[in-house]
């Protein structure tokens, strides 16, 4: 029974289970593809990167965080966190092609 009180089937269960398999392996391909797409961008686009949508860690830091970290300034982690995303979006576009 769930928590208002209906049954719940043993298919249900399997099937939900199954979706979040289904997801998690189609988030961890993901995430493998990109951090190979990763690999082609310069050392500091790539620790940019991972810090800020934390790809290695599963946990993000701020502009401000990276720029402390970096000891570089906020606005200049802003241009190279746009200047890699752009370079990722350009192969991206290649591969589609």
């Amino acid at each position: 029974m769930d928590t208002a009180g209906n049954e719940i089937s043993l298919i249900e269960v399997i099937a939900s289970k199954e979706e979040d398999i289904s997801l998690k392996i189609e988030n961890e391909s993901e995430r493998k593809a990109l951090l190979e797409l990763i690999e082609k961008l310069n050392e500091r686009e790539k620790l940019v990167l991972q810090l800020r949508y934390g790809l290695t860690s599963n946990e993000r830091m701020t502009q401000w965080e990276i720029a402390e970290a970096m000891k570089i300034s906020r606005s200049y982690v802003s241009r190279i966190e746009k200047k890699a995303l752009q370079k990722l979006m350009e192969e991206i576009r290649r591969d589609l092609r």
